[in-house]
């Protein structure tokens, strides 16, 4: 009988370790590391994902590579990701912890400021280019493919010749400070429509919104 229920026991701790690689989903806010940055435009998958831990109450732990922070939606594991490789080598660490995870690359989203959409404007694509966005021109060489997921969100574009650089690495403005809970909101309605509804839903449901 003790036999019997060993059986049982080791069967059900194996059954939880060989967790279905389509219920897995690894989901990157790109940023770069460190109080500087904390709160600029460049920042917002940092953001993002912050917004989303926070409403699951979960939180997040320095592991290799990056920060990570693990909750559950629907009987879906999400595994959060902010990478602290910066901006330029963010695919290292999604590559590592996609393997690490054995995360499907069809379940992988990647949240990324862009400066061609209007401040808060949400779009989810299937694919793409870069964009010229280093954290993606990085993911892009790491997976070896330009087919992943991935979430952008606007930061618009008002910026004069050659200021560039200073606009997408400065802070949001007062009025953008004060939308940005509510479009923080709508980014975590967007992560869960991910994991439950899958990208295709999450796409009809939310871009351009």
């Amino acid at each position: 009988m003790l036999a019997f229920f060993g059986r049982l026991f080791n069967k059900s701790k194996e059954d939880e370790a060989a967790v279905d690689p389509m219920k897995k989903f690894l989901i990157v806010g790109l940023g770069n590391i460190g109080p500087k940055y904390e709160n600029t435009r460049h920042n917002i998958g940092f953001k993002v994902v912050d917004a989303f831990a926070k409403a699951q109450e979960t939180t997040f732990e320095t592991e290799k590579l990056g920060d990570i922070a693990r909750t559950r939606v629907k009987g879906k594991t999400v595994i959060l990701l902010k990478p602290n490789t910066f901006m330029n080598l963010s695919g290292k660490a999604i590559r590592y912890w996609l393997q690490q995870e054995k995360v499907p690359v069809e379940n992988l989203l990647v949240i990324t400021d862009d400066l061609n959409l209007e401040f808060g404007t949400i779009r989810v694509k299937t694919k793409g280019s870069d964009g010229g966005h280093n954290g993606l021109k990085d993911t892009q060489a790491q997976l070896n493919t330009t087919k992943y997921n991935r979430f952008r969100f606007g930061i618009s574009d008002q910026f004069s010749k050659g200021r560039q650089v200073d606009y997408v690495l400065g802070e949001w403005t007062p009025d953008e400070n004060a939308a940005l809970p509510e479009r923080l909101d709508k980014a975590s309605e967007v992560i869960a429509s991910f994991v439950k509804a899958g990208i295709n839903n999450t796409m009809n449901a939310y871009n351009g919104k």
